[in-house]
């Protein structure tokens, strides 16, 4: 979860949520945060915050611990909010690589497929994206790779047929 308090950038950043809910924040130390409202959580640490600190305004933001893998700059393990879009998400891992689609993007869970077919427009919200999904970008077809290619080539048959017919 990304906790953001206004002037007090040593207490603001990244803070991982352990399996049991978790979370360990500057200055107030523990705080299990899973399954609470996200209003009511804001509130109490709002409140926890103001003991050790004036008039303290807080953004909180969640998180999801997602991987994003195949055809992207940089493949790893990458924390973003549910709220950017796929093609966020692939930014965050330095963007589609020469060769990927972000028209051909899947999102496995635990190994199997459970989403296929998604563009870059589909929010991570709106698509269930869990911490531990991975997000994989597939690889342009050989046709769309090999363009330029098949260009060159057709236009050096083409000159060709030309160069005998005017013979």
């Amino acid at each position: 979860m990304r906790v953001a308090i206004w002037r007090e950038p040593d207490l603001s950043g990244d803070f991982l949520v352990d399996p049991t809910g978790t979370v360990v924040l500057p200055m107030i130390g523990a705080r299990t945060v899973a399954h609470r409202p996200w209003n009511n959580l804001h509130a109490t640490l709002l409140e926890e915050f103001r003991k050790e600190l004036r008039n303290p305004s807080i953004e909180l933001t969640p998180l999801r611990r997602i991987y994003v893998l195949g055809q992207v700059a940089a493949p790893g393990l990458y924390s973003v909010d549910p709220m950017v879009s796929l093609a966020g998400a692939v930014a965050t891992a330095g963007g589609a690589a020469e060769q990927g689609d972000l028209q051909k993007i899947q999102i496995f869970r635990e190994g199997n497929a459970v989403l296929d077919g998604l563009t870059s427009a589909d929010r991570l919200a709106g698509i269930g994206i869990r911490s531990g999904d991975q997000i994989f970008v597939g690889r342009l077809s050989w046709v769309s790779r090999n363009s330029a290619l098949l260009l060159t080539a057709g236009l050096s048959v083409t000159g060709i047929i030309v160069s005998i017919i005017a013979r």
